[in-house]
């Protein structure tokens, strides 16, 4: 009689059977119904109702990459919640921030994280950056399906590529299609507003205070002209997320850090509402 692993406690074979180093294709061939993308879903009509999160910003400097979001979640138009947070890390020198739907998005973004630690387990070494970002476009096109009935995700990455020594970053669209941005990227419905700001006042020689800055002036811009963006919010004391990676890793910048940074903004823009001017020539 074949014995009960369940009864004895023992993993089933095919936890124990070398395979792929992709924790996805693992889960695909075991338990597929647990990925996001292959889940029966009916037709979606209020796709609207659901929370969404909004603006995502990065910028490169000398010395690696700022990724940054705001903190607002939107259901059409109301405010589902002020607080948010849209920028995680992905490992020791990578982050992601979301835009679209954000239980899916949140939950993209942890299985991303299993993906890449799994990797490591298996082969005993990192995924270089441009092999993280490509992982992140398989697993965005599997979520095709939802996108398709209104439930997108389409997240920023930005990572420190220790091949190159220098800071990256890398767009999608809903297919899964991967770019990479020079210099400074943005996505979600305040993009637009956030890329426009950051096209005047980025310099490739920023520094990692400079870039900081940037990305909340960005957001800052974005929030006033996009309804689903969150701006800096003093009374409540709720800041934008601001991540640094560098060569020593990824690093978020605490309440206090964002704090000052905010209150420098806010008390300049009190003098000129539209944030700093660009040189005409």
């Amino acid at each position: 009689m074949e014995a009960n692993t369940r009864s004895t406690g023992r993993l089933p074979a095919a936890f124990l059977t070398p395979g792929s180093s992709s924790f996805v294709d693992f889960l695909g061939a075991h338990a597929p119904d647990m990925l996001p993308g292959n889940r029966t879903l009916p037709a979606v009509k209020g796709a609207v109702e659901l929370p969404h999160g909004t603006t995502i910003v990065a910028a490169a400097f000398a010395g690696g990459v700022v990724l940054a979001g705001d903190r607002r979640a939107t259901m059409g138009n109301v405010i589902a919640q002020r607080d948010i947070e849209k920028v995680f890390p992905a490992d020791e020198y990578s982050a992601v921030g979301i835009a679209g739907t954000a239980g899916l998005a949140v939950e993209m973004v942890r299985l991303f994280q299993l993906e890449l630690e799994h990797y490591e387990k298996i082969e005993g070494a990192t995924l270089s950056l441009e092999g993280k970002a490509n992982r992140l476009s398989t697993m965005i096109r599997g979520n095709l399906g939802m996108a398709l009935q209104g439930l997108a995700v389409v997240p920023l990455f930005a990572g420190y590529d220790t091949d190159r020594e220098k800071g990256r970053i890398f767009s999608y669209d809903v297919t899964g299609g991967r770019s990479e941005e020079h210099g400074f990227a943005a996505t979600g419905s305040g993009s637009v507003f956030a890329r426009g700001s950051m096209k005047k006042l980025y310099k490739p020689d920023l520094t990692e205070s400079q870039a900081t800055t940037l990305v909340v002036q960005a957001l800052y811009d974005a929030a006033d002209d996009d309804s689903a963006t969150g701006g800096p919010d003093l009374g409540r004391r709720i800041y934008p997320i601001v991540t640094v990676i560098t060569d020593e890793g990824f690093r978020k910048l605490t309440e206090a850090e964002s704090s000052e940074i905010v209150r420098a903004v806010h008390e300049r823009r009190l003098e000129l509402p539209d944030g700093p001017r660009a040189e005409l020539l």
